[in-house]
């Protein structure tokens, strides 16, 4: 269903969204006082645990991130980076919620991209395998940390990753190109992402007495 230079895009945005997971799981760490065993074991797990657990659920044996070991290099790598340059991020905490956006936007289309590959037009497979691979890392992150996972409490996170999914599925519907379905697709996640972030958008929630 997609010729091997798309294929190579998809891969491409996959690795990227990878690294982006991986700086927020380095920088987790490092705001709880890890030690650099702790800052690479959680940039592996936030790097690559949404997209292993959606290649085992889709039913593509071994996962990406055992095949391929450039997933846990870039992982590790970008724990290492942040290891260094954290004296100079610390005050950024804009930068790791820009990260962590973005690597929701690259995985909920890859992660649809690769359901979509295997199951067709199937809209719950599409949806399902999206969202798992954005949310995935991330909820391990915070678990990790003892923290209540970032989607339960953060402006639209679930509902970003959602919604960029439906224009994705869309877009195919409408015979829009694949890899132009896929491009839109990440800009819409991240950049409703990011001004939910900047308005404070949130879902409504139980009000108490």
């Amino acid at each position: 269903m997609a010729d091997t230079p798309f294929l190579f895009l998809i891969y491409a945005f996959d690795l990227f969204g990878t690294m982006a997971f991986a700086v927020t799981g380095a920088f987790k760490a490092i705001e709880h006082k890890s030690d650099i065993v702790g800052i690479l074991i959680l940039s592996i797990i936030t790097g690559v645990a949404g997209g292993t657990i959606r290649d085992i659920v889709i039913g593509r044996f071994p996962p990406n991130s055992i095949v391929d070991p450039l997933y846990v290099g870039i992982s590790v790598a970008s724990g290492v980076a942040l290891f260094f340059l954290y004296p100079y991020l610390q005050k950024h905490w804009n930068l790791f919620l820009k990260f962590d956006a973005i690597g929701l936007g690259v995985f909920s289309i890859t992660g649809a991209t690769f359901a979509y590959n295997i199951f067709g037009l199937n809209f719950l497979a599409i949806a399902f395998a999206g969202i798992l691979s954005a949310v995935g890392g991330g909820i391990l992150r915070d678990v990790f940390v003892n923290e209540v996972p970032f989607i339960f409490v953060k402006e639209l996170y679930v509902t970003a990753s959602f919604v960029g999914v439906i224009v994705f599925y869309g877009l195919l519907v409408a015979e829009i190109p694949l890899y132009l379905a896929s491009i839109v697709g990440i800009i819409i996640t991240t950049i409703l992402r990011l001004v939910a972030m900047k308005y404070n958008w949130n879902l409504p929630r139980a009000r108490e007495k």
